[in-house]
């Protein structure tokens, strides 16, 4: 008796999770997919308006750092030969 009851009880919340479902879930898809479009309508307004067509700009300039050579004036660089 107790497992009928409970499979019956599970039938009805499964049937009406699926019919809210139904009726709720593309109001919320329709609403994130304007959300999103509306986003990205303003992402390209702010772009374009800030940047003239055929400009180039770079956002990150990496800090340049001087690179010391591997012999300094007084040590000696010895030449040697690959012995086989």
């Amino acid at each position: 008796m107790g497992l009928i009851r409970f499979l019956i009880f599970t039938l009805c919340i499964f049937y009406v999770v699926k019919t809210l479902a139904k009726i709720f879930l593309p109001f919320l898809f329709k609403k994130a997919v304007s959300k999103m479009q509306n986003n990205m309508n303003g992402q390209n307004a702010t772009q374009a308006s800030t940047k003239p067509e055929g400009t180039i700009s770079v956002d990150y300039i990496p800090p340049t750092t001087k690179k010391q050579p591997k012999f300094k004036g007084n040590d000696d660089f010895i030449p040697y030969e690959e012995v086989k």
